[in-house]
């Protein structure tokens, strides 16, 4: 079982949300990461190299991104997104991957 470990951007990016979003996003974090995150799902891929994380899990529009721990210990989540349209929005500032 794996260790959910949030940044502080990603305390503060979850804390942007409302209380109702901020539930559902926590819920998914200990349903789909807790167990074999670094296996592809419908909602769980594996992005190209880039500057921000390794995976991203999709719930609704929001897009969670995260880091997986080679010793197999624990998710490091880097940060938590919402996407409007095509646009991706991190920490307020539309994001291009």
């Amino acid at each position: 079982m794996y260790q959910i470990e949030l940044t502080p951007e990603a305390i503060d990016d979850l804390a942007s949300f409302r209380k109702f979003d901020q539930v559902r996003i926590v819920d998914a974090l200990e349903n789909h990461l807790t167990h074999e995150p670094a296996t592809e799902t419908r909602n769980r891929k594996r992005l190209r190299p880039n500057q921000l994380a390794e995976w991203v899990l999709r719930i609704d529009t929001f897009r969670i991104f995260y880091d997986v721990d080679p010793t197999g210990e624990s998710v490091k989540v880097i940060a938590v997104g919402e996407k409007k349209g095509n646009d991706l929005f991190i920490h307020g500032e539309r994001y291009e991957l």
